[in-house]
């Protein structure tokens, strides 16, 4: 009789699973679970010639089955790569897959991306990359953000920054260079300082705002003269506290001076850090 290795299974594997090679997985996506067939079975030994009595007769020796390791759910991740293919157990929990519904009715532009893990502390379960918002304003780069601050931002550009555009330069925005989203990082990239909701894809700083007739607009401590420009500064400074829990910008200090910084922090209480 011929000797056949017999390879244990992981439940739930297809047959075109099997492989000698071990896929590279990440923290986002479980490797593969097992090697094998639904229905191992022995191979049909070939029909022998005349018995040789030269030969050792194997017919009363057991048959050897050699254990394989078997890959469980989890295994063989790797952090350094969390950009792989999403892979949701069950798919999107319901309120991911309601925000996404919001975000096609406010006219936003997106994608689902891979999770992205990073260590326990830099994580987005259920990311998504910003491209555009409703009536084709585009971000620049693209965001990788939660579904919420991309709602709130969608909601607060749509509802705040462009009739205050239009109100003050006769204009709509074309156009938002964001200066962060997902980064794994602490509170201004200060060593020992609690992470930045930036580490949960939970914020978007803007450094510019270009305008439809082209102007731009920096997100600095306007010039003296600069009255529509400081106009246009305050109302987002202002506005913007209504849909996130934190707006930080120039003269909040100086991490902030080019840049406003907006991010939905959640609080013990109900408190808003608007400065």
């Amino acid at each position: 009789m011929q000797n056949v290795l017999a390879y244990p299974v992981a439940d739930g594997v297809d047959s075109m699973q099997m492989t000698s090679a071990l896929p590279e997985g990440n923290v986002d996506q479980p490797v593969v679970t097992g090697i094998g067939t639904d229905a191992p079975s022995l191979a049909s030994a070939p029909v022998a010639a005349a018995p040789d009595p030269r030969t050792v007769d194997l017919e009363d020796r057991p048959v050897v089955v050699e254990q394989q390791p078997v890959l469980l759910a989890g295994a063989m991740t790797r952090a350094e790569n969390p950009m792989s293919t999403p892979k949701w157990a069950g798919g999107l929990p319901a309120a991911e897959k309601a925000c996404r519904q919001r975000l096609k009715r406010l006219g936003v532009t997106f994608r689902d991306i891979p999770a992205i893990g990073n260590g326990t502390s830099c994580s987005i379960p259920y990311p998504i990359e910003l491209t555009k918002l409703s009536g084709g304003i585009q971000i620049k780069p693209a965001a990788k953000l939660n579904c919420q601050i991309t709602e709130a931002f969608a909601q607060w550009v749509k509802n705040e920054l462009g009739p205050a555009a239009r109100v003050r330069y006769l204009s709509g925005v074309r156009s938002i260079n964001q200066l962060s989203s997902y980064s794994c990082r602490t509170m201004n990239s200060k060593r020992g300082a609690p992470m930045s909701e930036h580490a949960k894809g939970n914020a978007i700083d803007v450094g510019k705002i270009t305008l439809d007739n082209g102007r731009a607009i920096l997100v600095k401590q306007p010039g003296l003269f600069a009255f529509r420009q400081k106009s246009l500064l305050n109302s987002i400074r202002a506005d913007s506290c209504k849909y996130f829990t934190t707006v930080l910008g120039p003269g909040s200090d100086v991490h902030h001076k080019d840049h406003f910084h907006f991010d939905l922090r959640t609080r013990k209480t109900a408190y808003r850090h608007c400065d």
